[in-house]
Parts: structure tokens; C-alpha cells; sequence
């Protein structure tokens, strides 16, 4: 039901490095985490960069948005001195950097498809098809991401284009037809809010069969409730503290 990694840097590095850059891949693995989550979106010429907000504001200081940004221009951005003067040297970078560089240090992916409202079906299909390329490329080695999103249409498009990569589909809180959804789009997992999930419905996810992942854990009695419940894995911003190993170790 989840034959994959418990225990997921959030976002590359948590807490600890500017979200979504290679700082961040390169701190999760000198905390020992060989599993990454991260958010992907489209430039305007429709290039996969890793970035989380569809507007410039948070961890891009400057105005505009994604989808009307060139990727040339999109990689040249400034991405770490939001978070820190020690990062001013970070770089916006594209997904095939960051799957290169993740696929060389044998880490494994969960992919969020994070499209910019409008282009929920065009980013499940480039991102789908950017990751068969890249996975042919790296050869019998590759470590197979698994995509996820809280769009629909952008899972569903992602599964016609590479119905080989496997799905988790993501719902903040319950929604009635979420195993309709989850049977539609051939997932392998559910992936959840934590703040939102109850002993009965983690039940129900498992008797169904599918593998049952949440976002975002960060204290270590919360993490020990939630695998109680049947939770699979989970992903945190605290590296620091809740260690890639922490299911040997309960």
C-alpha cells in the first residue's frame, strides 16, 4: 500500500533552508533524509520550476506571477534571501535540476503538481512528460517519483500522459467522494492535512486499500498519534528534529 519512504523532508530542506531550491534538497540530505516533497509549476513557456506560490511576493521579492514569467527569467530569480542573507545566492530552480540532482544522490520524490489556476491540465501533462524523458534518461537506476496534487484535472491529466508513475491524490479535509476520486485516478495513496484526520476516516483509508500520506507534521507526539491511526508516512518541517529513521525507533 506504500512502498515508500515514512519520512519526507517537506519541501526539500523543512524549516531549514529557503523551500523549494536545491539548498533545500542538498539540507534534507545532510540530515540523513533520502525523500523529498516538492511543489512544481509552469513558466510561461511552459518549463517545470519548482515553486510553490502562482504569485511572486513570499519567497520571490519582487511583483508578477509564474505563468506570465519566461523560464530563463524565472531561473535567474533570487529564492534564498527571504528566508535568510546566507541563501542570497539561490536560485529559482527548474524540475529537471532537481530530479537530476535527486536521482544522483538516490532520493526519492513526491512531486506535487502545483498548477497556476488555468493550467491545471497542461501542467499535469508537461510535468508527466518531462519526468518519462528524464526517467529514460537515467536508465534501470531511477527511482520512480510518485506525483500528487490537490487538482484533479492536473492528476488526471498526469495519469493519461504516464499512467506508469503512480498518484496520490491530495484533499485537505474529508470529502465524501474521495475514494471515487481515488478509483478515477488509479492513486496508490491519499495524501491529507493531518489537522484534519480523524481515527475513523484513516480506518476507512486503509481498509480500502490505499496507502495514507500527511502533511505537515512537526512535533514527535503528533507523529506517534498519526502512525497509531495507520498513517503511512508523513512529511515535516522538522528535520531537526523528528530524524528520517524516527519509524525504527517507535
Amino acid at each position: 500500500m506504500w512502498p515508500y519512504p515514512k519520512i519526507v523532508a517537506h519541501r526539500g530542506g523543512g524549516s531549514l533552508a529557503p523551500e523549494n531550491t536545491l539548498a533545500a534538497m542538498a539540507c534534507g540530505f545532510s540530515h540523513g533524509y533520502r525523500a523529498v516533497e516538492f511543489d512544481v509549476m509552469l513558466s510561461k513557456d511552459e518549463i517545470p520550476v519548482l515553486m510553490h506560490d502562482s504569485e511572486f511576493g513570499r519567497t520571490i521579492q519582487a511583483s508578477g506571477e509564474v505563468a506570465t514569467t519566461s523560464a530563463e527569467e524565472l531561473l535567474k530569480m533570487d529564492a534564498g534571501s527571504w528566508f535568510n542573507s546566507a541563501f542570497s545566492d539561490v536560485r529559482v530552480p527548474g524540475y529537471e535540476e532537481v530530479f537530476r540532482f535527486c536521482q544522483k544522490h538516490q532520493i526519492w520524490m513526491n512531486v506535487e503538481i502545483k498548477p497556476t489556476p488555468g493550467f491545471e491540465g497542461v501542467t499535469g501533462k508537461v510535468v508527466a512528460a518531462l519526468t518519462q524523458e528524464l526517467m529514460r534518461e537515467c536508465g534501470a537506476q531511477a527511482i520512480p517519483p510518485l506525483f500528487s496534487s490537490f487538482s484533479y484535472e492536473a492528476l488526471r491529466s498526469a495519469q493519461q500522459q504516464a499512467p506508469e508513475i503512480a498518484r496520490g491524490f491530495l484533499m485537505d479535509s474529508f470529502e465524501p467522494t474521495w475514494q471515487q476520486s481515488l478509483i478515477t485516478l488509479e492513486a496508490v495513496a491519499l495524501h491529507t492535512n493531518h489537522e484534519n484526520l480523524t481515527p475513523d476516516w484513516a480506518k476507512q483509508i486503509k481498509q480500502a486499500g490505499y496507502g495514507l500520506f500527511c502533511y505537515t507534521v512537526n512535533s514527535v507526539e503528533r507523529a506517534r498519534q498519526v502512525l497509531s491511526w495507520g498513517v503511512d508516512g508523513f512529511c515535516t518541517d522538522r528535520i531537526d528534529l523528528i530524524p528520517a529513521n524516527f519509524t525504527s525507533k517507535i
